[in-house]
């Protein structure tokens, strides 16, 4: 056996318990089977090679798309054990990927650090699969299983070729199809996460490649960077002005390591990822709380020792050093001391680490800010007017709030409100000027639809402070009419409906309208969004006439299909007329096509990439021009221009 290996046997497997809950309650391990539970199941595969990695003994992860609905994952790490356990006589790789809680993750000798189900996404994806296959390269040699729906179909064996085509010397290879009685919706995975997840891995673990293969597109991908946390940090950051090179800080106690990189922008948005061996825990936890606290007392210091007492003001709050904050928060600590807030593993509950980690973000950022004062002025500048902005802001939101309560918290004058007043029955429309607002106005079901017409286009709040966005009359009607507030003191149990409904012309002067209004729920009532609430109408592009027969199209394609149909049939030449306001549209029409529940097309807002979307608002509405001018050109031939 080689040394790599030594330490990583049959001794290292440890067995807790059966498999045969799984296929009888499968969301309990995966959480759900649609088809996010398709790539979580991938993932999990990939996972036990990135632990591999985590340990120093692998370099490569290849994940592949087969045409045949099958998906290979590959690593050049130490193989799954194949020996024999004498306890169970059975071999390590069969127990490995037929029990729960059975792997190397419970022994520290095997990993000290994994991200993966502490042991069980093997054998759970092995249980959801309708046919897995292993293959196992330990010392020179080749060795194969294979499983339906988690059952054995024979022993390990020692074989002289590789089904899977196995790439590299040494290491693991999983070939697996979901079985379709447990995934009903689909088995195919969401591509575009998959890409995410693996480039979002590749930042976390320096130096490992990752290589995508998608053999029904025919794509191939590879992600490595070099410099880990800091790559990432640029890559949030790209397209938009920088104060300052990335601070980045290492700090370990043997046990547990910690890793930040920070970077301020001139914008006033905050971006901050946090993980903990490769997991991100999106809902933060302990590690991100250490390390704000760390911040904003570093700052406050620093300012102490900067500014006069005259000058020092107010101390410099959490929401102060929030603005144009780029940051990444990167735990490592053993798998078996892990301790996550709920079942999904998004939250990071071990008290003991937020001191570890605020001491090390406090105790570096007081030498630093100390030894670099160009650097430290810079952010000290940005955060003072940020404390300053949020200040004005306040006193702006409550004055609008006093004035509301004057008038009996009377709503806007020209919204025409609906009669329901369960907001999960409400319907608000925001529609593109009066005289489009006056024809929904008609047309509308008064009992659960209100409408508020916004006269021109509003303000672009991507760079806007409170203050001025609550001084922006159609802004401020809006956020009177939803109910909930804004900025800091946002109550979401307050708003007045829960479809919430961008309705504009189609045209380029729409498409704008409509850019802006998403910028502002994206910039200041995100929760909107994350709720579900957000959409935007369809209005159709073509009325189509053939004596008394009318119909709709919405797209381009729509019409010309349609138009195909109507030339097979006898009758008059059809009539094509072009739609491009709300306004031309009478109230029936209106009604007919767009508002009506039964006929109409509304569009859910989502955000599927948070890295992406921060990206494309910063570059489409701040006010750094090249990136946009680059984005303009490059995709000028697909733009579709009613001119």
């Amino acid at each position: 056996m080689s040394k790599n290996n030594q330490d990583y046997g049959a001794e290292s497997i440890v067995v807790l318990e059966g498999l045969d809950p799984v296929r009888k309650r499968p969301g309990m391990y995966i959480g759900t089977t649609s088809q996010v539970g398709v790539n979580h199941c991938l993932n999990e595969i990939v996972d036990n090679a990135i632990d591999e990695a985590l340990a120093g003994y692998c370099k490569n992860v290849i994940v592949r798309i087969e045409e045949n609905e099958y998906f290979t994952v590959y690593d050049d790490g130490r193989g799954i054990p194949v020996d024999i356990i004498p306890k169970y006589k059975t071999s390590a790789l069969e127990i490995v990927m037929t029990k729960l809680h059975a792997g190397g993750k419970f022994n520290q000798g095997a990993y000290k650090i994994s991200g993966g189900l502490h042991g069980v996404g093997a054998s759970v994806v092995n249980a959801l699969s309708d046919h897995f296959i292993i293959e196992v390269k330990r010392d020179g040699k080749l060795y194969r299983q294979e499983y339906k729906r988690g059952i054995p179909q024979y022993k390990v064996q020692k074989v002289k070729e590789s089904l899977l085509s196995f790439p590299f010397a040494q290491g693991t290879a999983v070939s697996f199809i979901p079985d379709k009685s447990i995934f009903t919706e689909t088995i195919e995975i969401n591509y575009n996460v998959l890409k995410k997840q693996l480039k979002e891995r590749a930042y976390l673990i320096k130096n490992l490649m990752f290589h995508i293969e998608n053999n029904i597109t025919g794509d191939k991908l590879a992600y490595f960077f070099d410099g880990g946390i800091i790559s990432l940090i640029n890559d949030l950051n790209r397209g938009k002005k920088v104060l300052h090179d990335p601070i980045h800080i290492l700090k370990s106690d043997g046990e547990k390591e910690v890793e930040v990189s920070i970077q301020y922008n001139d914008s006033m948005n905050e971006i901050v990822y946090s993980f903990v061996n490769v997991i991100n825990t999106q809902e933060g936890g302990t590690h991100l709380t250490g390390f704000r606290i760390a911040l904003t007392k570093a700052i406050n210091n620093y300012a102490k020792k900067e500014l006069s007492e005259k000058d020092a003001g107010d101390p410099l709050t959490g929401d102060d050093v929030k603005e144009g904050l780029t940051a990444i928060v990167y735990v490592k600590m053993p798998s078996t001391n892990l301790q996550f807030e709920g079942q999904t593993k998004t939250k990071l509950g071990n008290s003991e680490v937020q001191s570890f980690v605020q001491q090390a973000v406090s105790e570096y950022l007081d030498v630093y800010l100390e030894e670099n004062p160009k650097v430290g002025k810079e952010i000290l500048g940005k955060i003072l007017l940020a404390q300053k902005a949020r200040l004005a802001a306040k006193a702006a939101k409550e004055a609008v709030l006093r004035k509301g309560a004057l008038e009996g918290s009377t709503l806007p004058g020209k919204l025409a409100d609906c009669s329901e007043r369960d907001p999960a029955k409400s319907e608000l429309f925001m529609v593109e000027g009066n005289s489009a607002g006056g024809t929904a106005k008609q047309g509308r079901n008064r009992r659960f639809q209100a409408i508020l017409p916004l006269r021109g286009k509003v303000l672009n709040t991507e760079r806007a402070y409170l203050d001025k966005v609550l001084a922006f009359k159609e802004i401020k009607d809006l956020v009177i009419a939803l109910g909930m507030g804004i900025g800091e003191t946002v109550d979401y149990k307050k708003l007045r409906y829960h479809k919430v409904v961008i309705m504009t012309d189609a045209d380029v002067d729409g498409e704008h309208i409509m850019t802006l209004l998403l910028t502002f729920f994206y910039r200041h009532m995100p929760t909107i969004i994350q709720k579900g609430h957000l959409y935007v109408a369809q209005p159709p592009l073509f009325k189509i006439q053939q004596g008394k027969k009318v119909i709709w199209a919405y797209t381009e394609e729509e019409k010309t299909k349609v138009l195909k149909n109507l030339s097979l049939t006898k009758g008059s030449t059809p009539i094509v007329q072009r739609y491009k306001g709300l306004g031309e549209m009478n109230p029936e029409q209106l009604w007919e096509t767009t508002m009506n529940p039964e006929n109409r097309i509304l569009k859910q807002v989502t955000i599927s990439d948070e890295q992406e979307s921060d990206h494309v608002f910063s570059m489409l509405m701040g006010d750094e021009v090249p990136p946009r001018k680059k984005f303009i050109t490059t995709h000028a031939k697909s733009a579709n221009l009613d001119i």
